[in-house]
C-alpha cells in the first residue's frame, strides 16, 4: 500500500477553513491551477468531493465536516513536533534522572548535588547507582542518564564527554598506624600490609606501575572491588588503602591521609552521556549542575574562581578522544 502524502493534511486544513480554492492557494503561496490539482488529489485519497459548488461558492461536504475538526488537530500537533523546544522551566519540571557513578562519588559529592538541584527544580528525582563494571550499554540504553569515570580509550561516536576534575592517589591509614608518624618512605610503604581496588579482581594497578621504579613492591593482601571496601579496611585494621584524594575525601574522615613517596598516579574523573541527550534542556542543566558541583567541592572553579549554579543550559561538551 502507499505511504499517504502527508502534505495533504496542511492543504486540506487550510481548504476546509478558507472554503475557497483561491484563498487557500493565496495562504499557501500556490497558483489556482496547483491547488485545484492538490484538492483533486484529496479527492482520491479520501473517496470524497470534500468541497461542492454551491451557487458561486463552495461548501463542505458531510465527510469533510466530519474530517474539519480531526484534520486541525492533527497540523497542530504536527506543528508542536516541528517546533523548537520551548524555554526550560526548573519550577515546574518532573523527571527522574540516573546517575552512575564509581564508590565514593555520592558521598563526596552527592550531598550538594542533591541540594542544588532540590533549590532549582523541586520536582526532579535523582537516582544514583554505583558502577560495577564499565560499559556503555545503560548509556545508550536510556537505562542511565549520566554517568562518571575515568576515561581509558577513545569513546565511541555515541557517547561524549566532559573532564570534571584531576585526581591523584594517596595513602590512607587508621590514626595511630606506624605510617601516621615520621617520613613515609618506599621501602616502609612497600614493607606494609595493602588493600588493592580492583572491579575486575587483579592484583596490581597504576599504583604499582608507579611504584616499580624504586624496586620495591607492594605487599597486597587483600582485593576489593570498591575504595569505600579499602578504607573501612583500613580504618579497623594495619592494612594501607591506596585511594584518588578528592574522590574519597568524605569517606576518609578520621584517618590519616599521606603523600605517597614516589611520583602518584593522576586520573581524570569525566561525565558521560549519550548523544541523543545532548542537546535535550532538562539533560544539560543536569550535566551543568554536576560540572558546578564538582568544580565548587574540587576548587576547581575556574580563571575568576567562581562556582556558579547554572541558570540556563550550557551547550553541549566535545566527544571525549582519550
Amino acid at each position: 500500500m502507499a505511504r499517504p502524502d502527508l502534505n495533504l493534511l496542511v492543504t486540506l486544513d487550510v481548504l476546509l477553513e478558507e472554503g475557497s480554492v483561491t484563498r487557500a492557494g493565496e495562504r499557501l503561496a500556490l497558483s489556482p491551477s496547483a491547488m485545484s490539482r492538490a484538492l483533486a488529489r484529496l479527492r482520491r485519497a479520501t473517496g470524497d468531493p470534500l468541497l461542492v459548488r454551491a451557487g458561486r461558492g463552495l461548501v463542505p461536504t458531510p465527510r469533510a465536516l466530519e474530517l474539519r475538526a480531526r484534520v486541525r488537530g492533527l497540523v497542530q500537533e504536527a506543528e508542536e513536533v516541528l517546533r523548537p523546544a520551548e524555554k526550560l522551566d526548573l519550577a515546574t519540571l518532573e523527571r527522574t534522572f540516573t546517575l552512575r557513578s564509581s564508590d565514593g562519588f555520592v558521598e563526596r559529592f552527592g550531598p550538594a548535588l542533591v541540594a542544588m538541584v532540590g533549590r532549582q527544580a523541586p520536582g526532579v528525582r535523582l537516582r544514583l547507582t554505583r558502577k560495577t563494571r564499565k560499559d556503555v550499554g545503560p548509556l545508550r540504553d536510556g537505562g542511565v542518564d549520566l554517568e562518571t569515570g575515568v576515561v581509558e580509550h577513545a569513546m565511541p561516536p555515541d557517547v561524549l564527554s566532559r573532564p570534571l576534575f584531576t585526581d591523584r592517589f594517596i595513602g590512607v591509614v587508621r590514626r595511630k598506624h606506624p605510617l601516621s608518624t615520621g617520613k613515609v618512605t618506599p621501602a616502609r610503604y612497600a614493607s606494609s600490609r595493602h588493600v588493592h581496588v580492583s572491579r575486575r579482581g587483579l592484583t596490581e594497578g597504576l599504583v604499582d606501575e608507579a611504584l616499580r621504579p624504586t624496586g620495591r613492591r607492594r605487599e597486597i593482601v587483600t582485593v576489593v572491588d570498591g575504595f569505600g571496601a579499602a578504607l573501612a579496611l583500613a580504618k579497623a585494621s594495619d592494612l594501607v588503602a591506596t585511594v584518588p584524594e578528592r574522590h574519597t575525601a568524605n569517606l576518609r574522615r578520621g584517618m590519616c591521609s599521606f603523600e605517597l613517596p614516589f611520583r602518584a598516579p593522576e586520573v581524570t574523573v569525566s561525565l558521560l552521556w549519550h548523544v541523543r541527550l545532548d542537546a535535550d534542556p532538562a539533560h544539560r542543566w543536569l550535566r551543568d549542575c554536576v560540572i558546578g558541583v564538582c568544580l565548587r567541592e574540587t576548587g576547581t572553579e575556574g580563571t575568576d574562581g567562581q562556582a556558579r549554579e547554572p541558570e540556563e543550559p550550557g551547550p553541549g561538551a566535545a566527544q571525549a578522544t582519550s
